[in-house]
């Protein structure tokens, strides 16, 4: 439903699959009211998006989770004068799982859309439901023109699960593509950018740091060996690390922030001031340039990791120290995506290259060789916030760069 506060209206829409929306404003607020925060299950959404996609005539394909609780989605509208191509094309990406509410302040129902003024709020009105909104209003003119035999160039649809929690979902979609031998030419995600075009972004990695050291009694602390202080040496480490970090010489200007980045996150430890710890955990991401790898400071703290285990385990052999990876996204790269880059220049009238810190599923399809940009409507400061929203102007942009897309795929 979507409540308009403009002049106190509101519309009772219900979640009906027999008659789905005709325009994207429509679309957002169905998609919104599906409370699709990464903790639940995105079926309802799919399976309603799917009933879209078949009444147009489309072929769906889904991928699950392991316990099939949400799934991804990928549709093809094929291209040629016999409407059966489906190899090569463009994909449209986008994740449909949102992040929590709990704990933040809104004005309006988080999963009821609302216009106030020259915006539309609700949880996933720009990260990134927007988007996906503006996809599913020109599929029926892009089957219409598949049918007619006017497409020249396939349109592939994917949508996501748990991009928020880790990208979780779009290697499911790329393994199958790999497997029923789909190569895409390119693809768009429609993170929000403003509907300015972002070429390249960084990596994340996230690590637990878990140190196991001896209890003592505070007053004979020669018998036991304290885990907090040697978390602060590793922690100590991490930071030298990352001053290193912002002193190389080959940072990108293009950044924000342009060097790769190490941040200490979280620290917990200790029971009590007169107990030598135990335990000691802490958590630190690395957020890398395109062009650097995990190994660049994953390999130096090992070593420091493993410089401490012998300090620690010459006075308590139990003693030592864990390194885990808890969540690994790659950079987008904008290496191979001139092309792309130069057709979204032309559609959007604006040639210039942006390049971001924050971590999107465009990462992993540049690493299955396709060719990525990111481009999508509203603001990324918006994203996560309480009252979310996007300006409807946003919204029409994104159709507008849609049509023109999709008319850059049409046999004149």
């Amino acid at each position: 439903m979507i409540q308009d506060t403009n002049d106190n209206a509101s519309n009772d829409q219900q979640l009906n699959p027999a008659t789905h929306p005709s325009n994207s404003l429509d679309w957002l607020s169905r998609l919104i009211a599906f409370d699709t925060v990464s903790r639940h299950s995105n079926l309802a959404l799919i399976h309603d998006v799917r009933a879209y996609c078949e009444q147009l005539g489309l072929t769906v394909d889904l991928t699950f989770n392991e316990a099939k609780t949400k799934a991804n989605l990928f549709v093809t509208v094929p291209a040629g004068e016999n409407a059966d191509q489906i190899n090569n094309g463009l994909v449209l990406s986008g994740h449909t799982d949102v992040v929590p509410v709990d704990g933040q302040d809104w004005t309006s129902e988080p999963f009821i859309a609302t216009i106030r003024g020259d915006k539309l709020y609700g949880r996933g009105a720009c990260d990134m439901k927007g988007f996906i909104a503006c996809a599913l209003t020109i599929l029926p003119q892009a089957v219409q023109l598949s049918n007619s035999g006017q497409l020249r160039r396939p349109l592939h649809l994917a949508l996501s699960f748990d991009e928020e929690v880790g990208c979780l979902g779009a290697p499911l979609i790329l393994a199958d593509l790999k497997a029923r031998g789909i190569t895409p030419d390119y693809c768009i995600v429609g993170e929000p950018t403003n509907m300015a075009m972002v070429v390249a972004h960084k990596g994340i990695a996230v690590y637990r740091c878990r140190v196991h050291g001896k209890s003592a009694h505070s007053s004979l602390i020669g018998q036991g060996v304290n885990a907090i202080s040697y978390a602060s040496k590793l922690v100590g480490y991490v930071d030298t690390l990352a001053e290193e970090l912002s002193a190389r010489d080959d940072n990108d200007a293009l950044f924000t922030v342009p060097y790769s980045t190490l941040s200490v996150g979280t620290i917990h430890g200790g029971t009590a001031t007169n107990i030598v710890p135990n335990l000691c955990e802490f958590t630190f991401d690395y957020r890398n340039l395109p062009h650097m790898t995990q190994d660049d400071i994953l390999a130096p703290i090992q070593a420091k990791v493993a410089e401490l285990n012998a300090q620690m385990q010459a006075r308590a052999p139990e003693t030592g120290i864990e390194l885990m990876q808890e969540e690994s996204v790659p950079a987008m790269t904008d290496n191979n995506s001139a092309e792309l880059q130069s057709l979204i220049a032309a559609l959007t009238g604006d040639d210039e290259r942006h390049k971001v810190a924050y971590a999107t599923e465009g990462g992993q399809f540049t690493n299955a060789g396709i060719p990525t940009i990111i481009c999508g409507p509203g603001s990324i400061e918006q994203a996560h916030k309480a009252d979310e929203y996007v300006e409807l102007i946003e919204i029409e942009r994104c159709d507008g760069f849609l049509q023109k897309l999709l008319d850059s795929c049409t046999t004149k």
